[in-house]
C-alpha cells in the first residue's frame, strides 16, 4: 500500500501530534509499506521513508497521485484539495477539536467539517468523536513504549510531577494553588515541573509566594525525562482546556507515576480505571485528590498494578494495526 500521511507539524518538532505522526509513519513502513511524509515542519533527520518538507501546490497532485490512499494526521486543507478530482481514500485522524480555542468555529474550521464528510474518519477519543457530526473510528494515541518504561523498583523520592508547556491552559497555577492548600493542613509535597513556556516566571513567583517547593527542571527528554518520572509518585494533568485525549498521562503511568487528571475531555479515557480524576479547575477537589493518595501507599499500589493491562492497549504496535486496519477497509 502506498500511503501519503499528511502531518501539518512533524519530527524534528516535539509534541503529541507530532509523536504519534512518527510512530504511524515508522509502523507503516516497518510492515512494508511505501510511505511519503508531507509536512510544513523544516528541518533534517533519517527516516525508512520519505519526508517532503514545505511542499509547493504544484506538486500535491502528484503526490495525491502516485498514493493509495491518503491519510491526514489531523485535517489539512492545505494538503486535501486535489482530492476534489483526484478520487483517492481518504483518511482523516482527529487529534483535537476542529474550532477556535474558545469553541467558536471561523470559516477554516467550517470548510473541515464539511469536507471530513467525504472522509473516513477517525477520532483519538470518543468526545472527539462526538462533536465530529460524521461517524468516526475511535482509536486512542498510543505512547513510545519502547522508551518510556519503569526503571526504578525502589522508593521514588519525588511527590508530584508536571509535564507540559507554561502556559495558562495547562492549568499549572491551579496545581500550585492546591500543593499551598495543603501546606496549610501540614502537607508539604515536593513538585518537580518539566516544561517551558512564556509563564515560566509567573510561576515561579506564585510558587515562592504560596510557600510551595517546586522545582523548575525546564525541558527534558528520552532518557533524562524517564528517570525523572521514574522518581515520582504522583503524575499531575491539572489542564484547564478540554484535552482531546492526554498522551502525558500514558508516559507517565508507564513509568510508574499515578496519574491524577482532570475530569474532562479524554483525559479520564487516558487513564481509564489507572489513574484518578479531579473536577476541572477546582484546586481544593486536586489538592484533596493528592493528600488521599500521597498518603495511601496500598491505594498508589493498586492503581499501578492496573497500569499494564490498560497501557496494552496504547503500545504503538497496536495502534498501528488498528489504522491499517481503517486504510485497507478505506482501500476496499
Amino acid at each position: 500500500m502506498k500511503i501519503l500521511l499528511s502531518s501539518h507539524v512533524f519530527s524534528p518538532s516535539v509534541g503529541g501530534i507530532e509523536e504519534v505522526g512518527s510512530i504511524l509513519a515508522h509502523g507503516f513502513a516497518q510492515r512494508g509499506h511505501k510511505v511519503i511524509v508531507v509536512t510544513q515542519t523544516m528541518g533534517e533527520g533519517k527516516f525508512p521513508f520519505e519526508v517532503n518538507r514545505g511542499a509547493r501546490l504544484r506538486e500535491l497532485p502528484g503526490l495525491t497521485r502516485w498514493s493509495d490512499v491518503v491519510f491526514h494526521n489531523n485535517i489539512s486543507l492545505r494538503t486535501a484539495w486535489p482530492l476534489v478530482w483526484i478520487r483517492r481514500p481518504w483518511v482523516v485522524a482527529h487529534h483535537t477539536w476542529i474550532a477556535r480555542m474558545d469553541g467558536r468555529l471561523a470559516v477554516a474550521d467550517r470548510l473541515k467539517l464539511r469536507a471530513i464528510r467525504g472522509a473516513t474518519n477517525v477520532a483519538v477519543s470518543k468526545p472527539i468523536a462526538a462533536r465530529l457530526g460524521v461517524p468516526a473510528w475511535v482509536i486512542p494515541n498510543p505512547y513510545r513504549d519502547d522508551v518510556f518504561r519503569q526503571t526504578n523498583t525502589g522508593a521514588r523520592d519525588g511527590d508530584v510531577m508536571f509535564l507540559g508547556r507554561l502556559v495558562s491552559d495547562k492549568g499549572i497555577d491551579l496545581l500550585l494553588d492546591a500543593l499551598g492548600m495543603l501546606n496549610t493542613r501540614g502537607v508539604r509535597p515536593r513538585i518537580t515541573i518539566v516544561g517551558d513556556g512564556p509563564e515560566r516566571e509567573a510561576l515561579e513567583a506564585r510558587a515562592r509566594r504560596l510557600g510551595v517547593e517546586a522545582t523548575f527542571a525546564g525541558v527534558r527528554k528520552d532518557a533524562e525525562l524517564v528517570s525523572l518520572l521514574n522518581g515520582h509518585r504522583l503524575l499531575v494533568v491539572p489542564s484547564r482546556w478540554e484535552e482531546p485525549f492526554g498522551v502525558v498521562a500514558l508516559e507517565g503511568m508507564a513509568c510508574g507515576c499515578v496519574p491524577v487528571v482532570a475530569r474532562t475531555g479524554g483525559l479520564p479515557e487516558a487513564v481509564g480505571d489507572a489513574g484518578v480524576t479531579f473536577e476541572k479547575g477546582d484546586a481544593r477537589d486536586l489538592a484533596d485528590c493528592m493528600e488521599r493518595l500521597l498518603g495511601d501507599e496500598m491505594r498508589l499500589e493498586e492503581l499501578r498494578r492496573r497500569a499494564p493491562g490498560h497501557l496494552k492497549r496504547h503500545h504503538a504496535a497496536v495502534i498501528v494495526e488498528q489504522y491499517l486496519e481503517v486504510l485497507e477497509e478505506a482501500l476496499r
